[in-house]
């Protein structure tokens, strides 16, 4: 706490005004706020490992509801883990929350095709109207 004299006061009562500055407290309080924005942004899209295949990559990214199928055939809707027999009714619900009505399939090299088409029909059944495919930059861009 800060003690401050003040000379326009009637100096009989010989009070001390003591002030509490929350200007570095807020300062801080923003500058822990924009770390968290940047990082979260960041680690959004880093919740499994995945070998994604290499493509030339779009200039536009879409948004919307993001599966995920790992090496392992583990299968993640927005880095939730889900059953394949809830597959529909976790994807229906999804995208019913979502803004936008498109799935991005994020998908291993090592899955099939079969696994692969076979998530992207049910996502149509649950309401998808487009559907795109995560891929890395190609090695040879780089």
């Amino acid at each position: 706490m800060a003690a401050s004299y003040q000379p326009d006061r009637d100096e009989s009562d010989g009070s001390i005004v003591a002030e509490i500055n929350i200007t570095p407290l807020t300062d801080v309080f923003l500058v822990l706020l924009v770390i968290f924005m940047v990082t979260t942004s960041v680690i959004q899209n880093q919740g499994k490992n995945i070998d994604l295949p290499g493509a030339d990559v779009s200039d536009e990214t879409p948004q919307g509801v993001t599966v995920s199928v790992g090496a392992d055939g583990e299968i993640m809707i927005d880095d939730a883990v889900v059953a394949e027999d809830r597959l529909f009714e976790v994807l229906e619900a999804a995208l019913t929350d979502a803004r936008e009505k498109v799935v991005v399939l994020r998908g291993d090299q090592a899955v099939l095709l079969g696994k692969a088409v076979n998530i992207l029909d049910i996502a149509q059944q649950a309401g998808a109207r487009g559907i795109a495919l995560a891929t890395k930059p190609n090695p040879r861009d780089s």
